[in-house]
């Protein structure tokens, strides 16, 4: 896993802010240094030099996450194709 920012701030809406070293897409999934998901990115913000994302988090416990450093996990549903279900 990489090291891709730090969450900053949880917002009124429920979402939590993250400062990003570098730009995702949307629909990431973040972890924890364990590997815990922990958020999954909604939108890109901010200049893009210092980007920041809108993510919802994954976690019930999400305050104990403000402060601390998320990673990219290795799978992404961003990075999958989508798969299809045919009705019987």
């Amino acid at each position: 896993m990489q090291e891709v920012g730090e969450i900053m701030h949880l917002a009124g809406s429920g979402r939590v802010i993250i400062q990003l070293s570098k730009e995702l897409v949307e629909g990431q999934i973040l972890c924890d240094e364990k590997g815990t998901r922990v958020a999954k990115v909604n939108e890109m913000i901010g200049p893009v030099n210092r980007p920041f994302a809108s993510a919802t988090p994954l976690t019930n416990n999400i305050k104990k996450y403000i402060g601390k450093n998320v990673f990219a996990s290795q799978e992404s549903p961003a990075d999958k194709p989508k798969k299809f279900r045919r009705r019987k």
